[in-house]
């Protein structure tokens, strides 16, 4: 963009952001988006993610086409991945060391690029939540060392369902606890234009947790936890209004299920993962001529060879 001022012509750098929401197993509706905008080269400023919403944008970072979609269509069917199985041997119904240890880690059967990841000059940071303080905690990919995700690990552990993930001596879990569509950091971070993925169709409207009772007994040891379960839905609600708000004057884009489609937090169901998928693809595509006009600058690094773009 440029502005001619007393004949002096003044180039303004636009800083542009991605945002993903998390989701669980729903994530494979951003793992399509994402996949399509690998395709078409583009790469942002600035992301970030939260819980499977920053696995995603691991890969992405990491240039690695398909890799999300693999983890939700075939590796979640391991009896290693997440289940009662897992619940019972390591007491987190995900088992986050499998999935972002033995699967993600060199020599693993579906490892990070890491070499690409580092090198990449992108800004990601991942959001997690400290489990004393109940507030945010933002990681960047700076501090992922190869071989050791604990950050996604700690960003993906979903309170009561997980144990919280230890990083330098202090826990953390599920950065959707206390930071679930983080716009407003990506605008303190100095984004101007942002697209923002979420797992849920329009209209959406998250209800307070119920069982206050049982996660209050089971999280005992984490009190500021329980209190940001309480109100989380009062915190997602005005995030997803501000990100709304901000799409109506013209900063952001928000693409997100056209459709509502029969898959939770935990489903493992292939064809339902499959149909989420391709909506993703779909959805995104269905977008792609607005964005272009929003941000062309994000339109740079077309390195793949184009689609089967519906091919699952």
């Amino acid at each position: 963009m440029t502005k001619k001022v007393n004949s002096v012509i003044l180039i303004v750098m636009i800083k542009t952001g991605l945002i993903v929401e998390g989701g669980g197993q729903k994530g494979a509706y951003s793992a399509g988006v994402l996949d399509a905008m690998l395709e078409e080269g583009i790469s942002f400023d600035y992301n970030i993610g939260v819980s499977a919403g920053a696995a995603n944008l691991t890969s992405f970072v990491a240039g690695q086409y398909r890799r999300n979609y693999r983890f939700y269509r075939y590796h979640s069917t391991d009896n290693n991945y997440m289940g009662l199985k897992c619940f019972l041997k390591n007491g987190s119904v995900f088992n986050l060391h499998y999935i972002y240890g033995t699967l993600s880690n060199e020599g693993g059967k579906d490892p990070v690029d890491y070499e690409y990841f580092k090198n990449n000059p992108t800004t990601f940071k991942i959001v997690t939540t400290d489990a004393q303080t109940g507030k945010p905690v933002y990681i960047d990919k700076n501090q992922m060392e190869h071989n050791k995700y604990n950050a996604l690990m700690a960003s993906s552990a979903v309170p009561v369902f997980c144990k919280p993930e230890e990083i330098d001596g202090k826990l953390y879990f599920d950065g959707g606890v206390s930071d679930s569509i983080p716009v407003q950091k990506a605008l303190e971070d100095g984004c101007d234009k942002m697209v923002v993925i979420l797992s849920r169709a329009k209209g959406y409207i998250k209800q307070p947790e119920k069982h206050h009772r049982i996660y209050k007994r089971i999280l005992k040891k984490f009190p500021k936890i329980v209190k940001d379960i309480d109100v989380r839905h009062i915190m997602y609600m005005k995030e997803l209004r501000l990100a709304e708000k901000l799409e109506q004057e013209g900063k952001v884009i928000i693409i997100r299920p056209s459709e509502k489609l029969d898959v939770n937090t935990f489903s493992d169901a292939g064809d339902s993962i499959d149909s989420l998928y391709k909506l993703g693809i779909s959805d995104f595509y269905a977008q792609i001529a607005r964005i272009k006009t929003f941000i062309p600058s994000v339109f740079k690094n077309k390195t793949l060879e184009p689609a089967h773009k519906m091919t699952v």
